[in-house]
């Protein structure tokens, strides 16, 4: 509406739109399209054209227009007198200040300016930012400061609120009862309530164990695993190549929650391991999903589904509690009346009394099981946070980016909405994991790290992750050369005789 307003009292203005993906940059075009222009003829008269396509544009009778932009290095050469950025926290901060910015050329100048009387009126060009609240981590959290800062100088010309749900019940755009319904959902997550409802920039640092900005900066991984439904003979899981490893990770967790009760969920992760030198991996992790529910045999059969079908070579769990059920499910063979074949049996490869569980002679011996005890959940956390920090783990990138790369695959313009929202589940699962880290607090107890969540909320995925990233360490430490001198350090010091 201001887009559209803007453009026609003032003729001449041009007005570049951006945005993460040049398809939400198109929602205002498409807006203006399909709704504003049906319900106003006297708009239609207004406009002289409007395609969307290659070169979107909504072109005014009186010279004013309105193009649309993606938030890239690609989006260079465009010319405005005002800018719009939509979920500008999503976009890099160099590209904003380098290539957004810089649209902004030589001001409206309509002729009335060209009169001395009139020549204190000239325009300033304009920049509007939108988004959400995000993590205060972020440079966004700073430009806001800023702003505000810049806000209360009356010498500036500057501007920022923030509009929290409250405001749109109140003024009858949201429900209310449908407000406290979703407040009270099992799942309810409360940090992404908080910034995307509540205008609240959520600190990821104060007693955080791990920092939302180098959980961002490890998302790079492109393209994730496929659901395994969409893999045929003609476009096949990815091959495990040369000395290579993938790990499936599970949390193992079987109820479901309930109102009011939020219990963790099954969380399994894939982590393709690629050698990098002769002693070194790097993770990257490229599926994940979560399943709330399920019985041990469900779960055991899902486990081995895609151990096998996504050709992993080992796994790994708590062998504790329930644990134990599903191993010794998984260490028999097992028919899945799905597929209509037959996974056959699993076995221990790290624990001795988990080994001799398994009764099927030459099982495969892939199953890491550890121990939550104080000590290891203390290892798991620092070998994770070391892992991100130092540049060994790979994430998938946000749901957003992912967009703008799926919507370029033949493959996925073909699937049906069901189908591309389930290629997108592991994207948006990976944001919800950066959600779940940031949100760990630690405690010291009997000289341990002590890892707890927010109350009320899960880190089941965390731990997944974490036990993930433990057994790569494993692998790792077995590329190592071993050697069998047991001379301790001291020993191996050369000790001269004495002088007297």
């Amino acid at each position: 509406m201001f887009c559209v307003i803007r453009c026609i009292l003032y003729p001449g203005t041009k007005i570049v739109v951006c945005s993460g993906t040049l398809k939400q940059a198109n929602e205002v075009l498409l807006k203006i399209q399909d709704e504003l222009m049906k319900m106003s003829p006297l708009l239609c008269s207004e406009i002289q054209e409007i395609k969307i396509g290659n070169e979107p544009i909504c072109r005014f009778k009186n010279d004013s227009w309105i193009k649309t932009r993606t938030s890239t290095q690609n989006a260079r050469g465009a010319r405005a007198n005002l800018i719009v950025v939509d979920e500008f926290r999503l976009v890099d901060e160099k590209v904003l200040n380098e290539v957004i910015r810089r649209f902004l050329g030589n001001e409206r100048h309509p002729k009335y300016l060209d009169k001395r009387k009139y020549q204190h009126m000239q325009e300033r060009n304009k920049e509007i930012y939108m988004s959400s609240a995000y993590f205060q981590s972020t440079w966004a959290y700073k430009k806001a400061q800023s702003y505000t800062v810049s806000f209360f100088d009356d010498k500036r010309k500057y501007f920022i609120c923030g509009l929290p749900y409250q405001l749109l019940i109140l003024e009858n755009l949201r429900s209310r009862a449908q407000t406290e319904d979703e407040i009270n959902e099992p799942d309810f997550d409360e940090i992404s309530w908080l910034m995307e409802m509540e205008c609240i920039w959520w600190s990821d640092t104060e007693n955080g164990l791990f920092s939302h900005e180098a959980f961002t900066k490890r998302r790079k991984i492109q393209h994730a695993f496929l659901p395994l439904e969409l893999y045929n003979d003609k476009n096949p899981v990815p091959k495990v190549k040369g000395n290579d490893k993938r790990i499936l990770s599970v949390d193992v967790a079987l109820m479901r929650s309930r109102a009011r009760k939020k219990n963790d969920a099954a969380a399994l992760f894939i982590n393709d391991l690629i050698q990098t030198d002769d002693t070194s991996y790097k993770s990257n992790f490229v599926y994940c999903d979560t399943f709330e529910g399920m019985t041990t045999d469900d779960l055991g059969l899902t486990i081995m589904k895609w151990f096998y079908k996504y050709k992993c070579t080992d796994i790994v769990f708590d062998g504790s509690g329930v644990g134990i059920s599903v191993f010794d499910f998984i260490c028999k063979d097992q028919y899945d009346p799905e597929t209509g074949e037959t996974y056959t049996a699993l076995n221990a490869i790290n624990n001795e009394d988990f080994s001799t569980r398994c009764k099927v002679k030459d099982a495969n011996k892939v199953v890491w099981i550890v121990n939550g005890s104080a000590a290891f959940n203390n290892d798991i956390c620092l070998m994770l946070r070391s892992g991100i920090e130092n540049n060994k783990i790979n994430y998938l990138i946000g749901e957003m980016e992912a967009d703008e790369v799926l919507s370029k695959e033949k493959f996925y313009t073909k699937l049906t909405p069901l189908q591309q929202a389930m290629v997108k589940k592991p994207y948006i699962n990976t944001t919800l994991a950066s959600y779940e880290l940031v949100k760990l607090r630690g405690e010291i107890v009997n000289n341990k790290l002590k890892v707890r969540e927010v109350s009320g909320m899960r880190k089941d995925m965390y731990t997944s992750m974490a036990y993930n990233y433990w057994c790569a360490c494993q692998l790792e430490y077995k590329l190592r050369p071993q050697t069998q001198d047991t001379q301790t350090l001291v020993q191996k010091l050369t000790i001269r005789k004495a002088r007297y």
